[in-house]
Parts: structure tokens; C-alpha cells; sequence
């Protein structure tokens, strides 16, 4: 993923946030508080915009920072938010509970993704 992905990529997860998150606090409200899941949908959306501002980090630190881990960082972020966040959107719409196995699939990506960046910044500099 190049530089300008990265950023790109940040940029439109960040408008997408929004749009997600005021999407759910308006029109999914009365869905969301039938199925219970107004926690659940919150949760999505806060780990999506923590980890959209991760990549948007990534792609700035590249600037300055060549370091292979930071493309893994980058992909890790990316593929959490799509999985953790992404899983949680799909179970508070369809209540589809298993998919509630896959959300920690997402996080591990998280996870990785932060030690990723944090090799990338130790050999770095």
C-alpha cells in the first residue's frame, strides 16, 4: 500500500465514520433499540475512527519514516476495522449473533497492527 493509499484510505474511513455513525444515531435508532444494540453499534464506530486516525498516523509517519512495519501496520488497521467493525455493523443490522465470534479476528488485527507500528517507530528512530 503506498503512501497515498494510506491517506486516501484514512481520509474516506473518516468521512465514512461520520456518515456511519450519524446514520445510526438518526435513521437505525428505532432498529438499534429494539435489537439492544445501541452498545454494540457505538462500539463499531468508535473502534472504527480510533483505527482510521491509526492508519492516518501510519500515512503521516511515512513521510519521514521508511520502515516495512509501518505497511504492516497499515494493512493491519485496515483489515481490523473492516473485520471488527465491519462484523458488528452486520450483527446490530441482521442480528446474525455468531458473527460475534469473528469481531476478535478484528481486534487481533488491531493488535497487531499496534505492534507493528511500535517495531516500525523502534527501529526507526
Amino acid at each position: 500500500m503506498t503512501q497515498k493509499t494510506i491517506l486516501l484510505l484514512a481520509s474516506a474511513l473518516g468521512a465514512l465514520t461520520v456518515a456511519i455513525g450519524a446514520f445510526g444515531a438518526h435513521a437505525l435508532a428505532p432498529l438499534l433499540q429494539a435489537n439492544n444494540r445501541i452498545d454494540t453499534f457505538e462500539t463499531a464506530v468508535k473502534y472504527q475512527m480510533y483505527h482510521t486516525l491509526a492508519l492516518l498516523a501510519v500515512g503521516l509517519l511515512l513521510f519521514n519514516v521508511q520502515q516495512p512495519a509501518l505497511q504492516t501496520a497499515a494493512w493491519c488497521f485496515f483489515l481490523g476495522i473492516l473485520i471488527f467493525s465491519g462484523s458488528l455493523y452486520v450483527l446490530c443490522l441482521t442480528g446474525i449473533t455468531w458473527l460475534g465470534a469473528i469481531t476478535p479476528i478484528g481486534g487481533t488485527f488491531f493488535i497487531i497492527g499496534w505492534g507493528a507500528l511500535f517495531y516500525a517507530v523502534l527501529k526507526a528512530l
